[in-house]
């Protein structure tokens, strides 16, 4: 369905939105006749997966489309036409009366200025408040969101905070001014379970104070079931339905609306045999059988020494002993360390050849930092990493030049891992080159078909890192892990931008490759219900150690840490009917 019953109580009221963009191959509309309504103090979900148009919907209804963009239809906003409004007035309904939470703090803040000015500049700018005051307000709000030490914190620049710090930063921003919509954009994709539940509740929280009106941008189910009154579902820039969350929940009546909900991953449902994701479509272009043989008979090379450990079924591929991993944080004049900060902190783990251990844990816990160790790219304070029988300290020249081939990893931040100024395709066939594997036309070839095993297409080899969305990015990220076929992969976060339907097909094809090629991953992660059923073993870290570890059903049906047990509370359940929701539900029509 494309159209809806116009509210005349609406806050916000959408008619026949068409957001288009002029391309050489000729117009692409990007959002095609979209209607929705808002009403004061309501929840909106706008949900679908990435390409679905709904980034463009938020930015089109802020007027923040450029050239050769193009946005048509009309936008009601408390009576008034927010197409008709001049340039001068619409900046003075941005921020004002209509925030926006952007789906990456990271790039939407200001690296060169602190944080604390950057609220301050908000609040001088529509209120004319003098600067002493504006800064005083901007740490009362930062205070007002839970950062700890808020005057602190408001001299601190983007980098120096945490991921969830920098959303709480945009949150206070766009609270402001008191809005009476707040568009958010994606705003706990990245965030582990516990800060995401934190920031939500802030959210919500705020919205209450304020009596804002709320448009949810996302494609996290579990979260729309948590906290959505209403549900509007994009497919290809279409409405394709919307309604109450129960009735979207219990008695969808659109297929794609339908395989979107059986793609999401469940926490509570039972690890299954076979390990297959739901996906909204098959790949076309092969089956099962020849998905792996494919992407492996790309790098016709000779598989490193090393890897003759690793296909033993079983065997012990990766072993870390007591690894620490300190970082010097504050030194005396004469270089002494005043303040330490232990990352990792005693870590024993054994990964076994051909399977998959999931780490676990919050923000900070050293996932990361453990993932870093692991692939030399960091150096551990002490301990020791043992890969196919070899400390990996001791790899140098040939043998450390094998060992890169052989581990890879997929980083956290696509964004910051991709070159700006390099084309992904030569981007994905670097390795095979570095490695000296293939000439330049069969990595041309090779960077194609990869592409299209995790979701794109072939001719986008030629595009650069800003021309893709984020989940488009990790996907490019994970083809570019694939290209050297490694016998060992560190997925960082390697799926969380991901929407549903892409991040099924993308652990389907990792399955697939570990099922035929005996991969053996490292697999960090906040999705829980991703982890239950890709993960064979599961190990939880808090604080830089090791609270809990063993087979991935033991720890879902019987944790024995109260940490663990926190973490599982902590995941959105996919029912509105949970006693955890954050708004009553709406009695029905």
């Amino acid at each position: 369905m494309s159209g809806a019953v116009k509210d005349e109580a609406a806050l916000l009221s959408v008619r026949g939105l068409v957001t288009e963009f002029a391309t050489p191959a000729g117009p692409v509309r990007a959002v095609d006749d979209v209607s929705f309504d808002i009403r004061r103090g309501e929840v909106v979900c706008l949900v679908g997966e990435s390409g679905s148009g709904k980034s463009v919907t938020g930015l089109s209804l802020m007027r923040l489309i450029e050239p050769p963009g193009k946005v048509q239809g009309q936008v009601s906003f408390q009576g008034r036409d927010l197409f008709a409004l001049s340039e001068a007035e619409m900046n003075r309904v941005r921020g004002a009366q209509i925030a926006m939470i952007f789906q990456e703090p990271m790039t939407a803040l200001n690296p060169a200025r602190r944080v604390g000015d950057q609220i301050a500049e908000v609040l001088r700018i529509h209120t004319g408040l003098p600067r002493k005051a504006a800064a005083e307000r901007a740490v009362a709000l930062l205070e007002r969101v839970g950062i700890r030490n808020p005057a602190a914190r408001a001299r601190a620049y983007p980098h120096q905070l945490s991921g969830g710090m920098r959303q709480r930063v945009m949150i206070a921003i766009a609270c402001a001014l008191k809005p009476a919509l707040i568009i958010a954009d994606e705003p706990t994709t990245a965030l582990d379970v516990t800060v995401q539940a934190q920031v939500l509740d802030l959210l919500f929280e705020m919205q209450a104070e304020l009596g804002s009106a709320l448009l949810f941008v996302t494609h996290d189910l579990g979260v729309v079931a948590e906290i959505a009154d209403r549900v509007v579902v994009l497919y290809h820039g279409k409405v394709v339905e919307q309604g109450d969350v129960a009735q979207i929940f219990s008695a969808p009546e659109h297929s794609y609306t339908k395989a979107l909900l059986a793609a999401a991953p469940d926490v509570d449902a039972p690890r299954v045999a076979g390990r297959r994701f739901a996906t909204l479509a098959a790949p076309a272009q092969d089956d099962k059988a020849q998905t792996g043989a494919r992407v492996a008979a790309a790098v016709a090379a000779p598989a490193p020494q090393a890897a003759s450990a690793a296909t033993i079924p079983g065997a012990p591929l990766l072993e870390i002993s007591d690894l620490r991993r300190d970082f010097v944080t504050r030194r005396s004049w004469t270089g002494r360390p005043l303040e330490t900060v232990h990352a990792v902190g005693g870590v024993s783990l054994t990964v076994p050849a051909g399977k998959t251990l999931a780490i676990i844990g919050e923000s900070g816990s050293g996932k990361s930092t453990l993932g870093r160790c692991i692939a030399r790219l960091d150096q551990p304070t002490s301990g020791r990493i043992t890969y196919a029988g070899r400390d990996i300290g001791d790899l140098a020249g040939d043998d450390l030049l094998r060992f890169r081939r052989e581990v890879q990893t997929i980083f956290q931040d696509p964004y910051a891992s991709l070159n700006p100024r390099r084309r992904i395709g030569d981007a994905i066939g670097d390795g095979p080159a570095i490695h000296g594997l293939m000439p330049a036309e069969a990595r041309h070839a090779l960077a194609g078909e990869l592409l299209e095993r995790v979701g794109l297409k072939a001719e986008h080899a030629v595009r650069y890192p800003h021309q893709f969305s984020g989940g488009q990015r990790q996907r490019i990220a994970i083809a570019r892990a694939l290209a050297l076929s490694p016998h060992f992969i560190i997925a960082d976060e390697a799926v969380s931008a991901l929407d549903v339907s892409v991040r099924a097909q993308v652990l389907n094809l990792l399955a697939d490759l570990q099922d035929e090629r005996g991969l053996t991953y490292l697999f960090i992660s906040h999705d829980m219900g991703t982890v239950r059923q890709f993960a064979d073993r599961v190990a939880i870290m808090q604080g830089g150690r090791l609270v809990e570890e063993g087979e991935t059903e033991r720890i879902f049906e019987e944790p024995r840490e109260d940490y663990t047990k926190n973490l599982l509370r902590a995941v959105p359940r996919m029912t509105p009917y949970s006693p955890r929701r954050r708004r009553p539900l709406a009695p029905a029509a």
